[in-house]
């Protein structure tokens, strides 16, 4: 007789995976919607990314002071990788994007591609063969971002810049998963080492750019603080890092699946942005090709 995976016992572990993965996903669709806000404000990507990774950086600094900045045994081209594909690079590149794309559309093309690039790259780097399912999952991801495409290239409502930055952000992602599967850390050493590289990067460019925190009401700093600080850069990551230690990549990331519905429904009722049945048509097909892409939905016998 055939059982949907989600029905089999659960593990304590395996529960502690589905909740992270669960957090992480509602957190990551309110981080589409204050991001997207914040281009409303006089904030940069360098006020935001100093929030975004200071804070974690500082309660976490007694991991990564205890680690050390290149811990032994850790490959720097595995760090390097962490660091970009979740840290500074991928936040600048996402934001940018983020600020021109409405919320709606960013969640399908950033939180629809990372399972599918996640995928590519394992068939692509480690030999990993999708069954029927996650082909046909696969293929809703693809038949999903077209329609959202479509839409746009009839209306111009997107820049080209969204279908360009977003996708190479879930590329970053995906090769953070898998470099942080290889890595041998633990969720919170990880979290640490990239907050604080990425930090140091924001630093760096804050000081060559300037920054305009100082013109920014506090109440928006406030905002920025909790969504970004707290919950993306410190919780979500957390989050997210023990979803994949403890569930695996596939499993982990079959959880973005919600990412398109919630960030298009909050785009709606939030920020007032306009949504149409082609936008809910993308996200739903999005959403469900995902799922089925990660496996999650995989029958087993």
């Amino acid at each position: 007789m055939t059982t949907i995976a989600f029905t089999n016992d659960k593990s304590p572990s395996q529960v502690l995976g589905y909740a992270g993965g669960t957090i992480t996903v509602l957190i990551w669709a309110t981080w589409f919607l204050v991001t997207r806000h914040s281009a409303a404000t006089p904030l940069g990507s360098i006020d935001i990314g100093l929030i975004r990774f200071g804070i974690p950086a500082l309660v976490l600094s007694p991991v990564w002071l205890k680690t050390g900045l290149l811990p032994k045994g850790l490959p720097l081209h595995l760090l390097a990788i962490m660091v970009s594909g979740s840290g500074a690079v991928f936040f600048l590149l996402t934001t940018l994007a983020i600020h021109s794309t409405p919320a709606a559309s960013s969640g399908i093309l950033l939180g629809g591609s990372m399972p599918l690039a996640a995928a590519l790259i394992g068939i692509a780097l480690f030999r990993e063969r999708p069954d029927g399912t996650r082909i046909a999952g696969l293929v809703a991801i693809v038949a999903g971002v077209l329609i959202l495409l479509t839409r746009s290239l009839a209306d111009a409502s997107l820049p080209w810049t969204s279908f360009v930055l977003l996708p190479a952000g879930a590329i970053l992602w995906a090769s953070y998963t898998h470099a942080f599967r290889r890595s041998g850390l633990t969720a919170v050493q990880a979290s640490a080492l990239i907050a604080v590289w990425s930090f140091l990067i924001m630093g760096t460019l804050a000081l060559i750019f300037g920054i305009s925190l100082p013109e920014v009401p506090l109440q928006e700093i406030g905002l920025q603080v909790l969504s970004q600080g707290v919950l993306s850069g410190l919780v979500a990551m957390v989050a997210y890092g023990t979803a994949v230690r403890t569930l695996g990549g596939t499993q982990a990331a079959a959880f973005t699946a919600l990412t398109p519905v919630l960030a298009t429904l909050g785009g709606g009722f939030l920020l007032g942005e306009a949504i149409g049945m082609t936008e809910i048509s993308a996200a739903v097909i999005t959403g469900i090709g995902v799922a089925l892409s990660t496996g999650i939905a995989a029958p087993r016998r």
